[in-house]
């Protein structure tokens, strides 16, 4: 599996046209083997970082929905790895930024430009605070700003659903910290209000997916 793995998922993320060709054969290897999941995962995170990702990926739906399947349903045993197995979720639903951005929320962080004054803002998502801050490289985080957590009912996708999955599976931090992420964040430098969602999304598209 190893050799499978170099040949298909350079050091976890670099994949090349053969990768996606080969999720069809690992939809069908993934019940009986387990790292056939994990490496269709770590294929489908590749997808980021490839120019022509999403447009590769476009002809393997069948086998994407196969594997979403299979995942979806090993979450639901609520797995030792389950925050890595979400990650595998989100990049199978074309969450590929996500999908290598969401960790635990014990210590997470974020940096954004703000949308209004193009600002550099820090958010930190974990046991040590929820906030917006400016990153000082003498004095850490300055002119913190407490986060503003979307309601649960008032959630969009694909928030909406993330959130649901890690309800459904138990997983309480995981989904207190989808609500912040998808949340709002105050601007220290001019003090307005933004979607943290909004501006991580637009800052770490895939390429295919770019808007001008």
């Amino acid at each position: 599996m190893k050799e499978l793995w170099d040949r298909l998922c350079l050091h976890g993320g670099t994949v090349s046209p053969a990768s996606f060709n080969a999720l069809p054969r690992l939809a069908i290897l993934a019940p009986r083997v387990a790292q056939a999941l994990e490496l269709a995962g770590s294929i489908m995170r590749g997808a980021l970082r490839h120019p022509d990702g999403e447009v590769l990926l476009a002809g393997y739906a069948d086998a994407i929905a196969r594997l979403r399947e299979l995942v979806d349903k090993q979450l639901r045993t609520r797995p030792a790895n389950y925050n890595r197995i979400f990650g595998d979720l989100l990049a199978l639903e074309g969450q590929y930024h996500w999908s290598t951005a969401l960790e635990d929320f014990t210590d997470d962080f974020y940096t954004v430009s703000c949308p209004h004054c193009e600002a550099e803002v820090a958010i930190a998502v974990g046991d040590y605070g929820c906030y917006s801050a400016i990153r000082d490289w003498d004095l850490g985080d300055i002119e913190r700003r407490a986060l503003r957590p979307a309601p649960a009912e008032g959630l969009r996708d694909p928030g909406r659903w993330m959130h649901a999955t890690a309800v459904r599976d138990e997983q309480q931090g995981l989904a207190e910290g989808i609500r912040h992420v998808f949340g709002l964040a105050e601007c220290p430098a001019c003090a307005s209000v933004f979607s943290i969602a909004a501006a991580y999304t637009r800052a770490n598209l895939p390429p295919a997916l770019e808007v001008s």
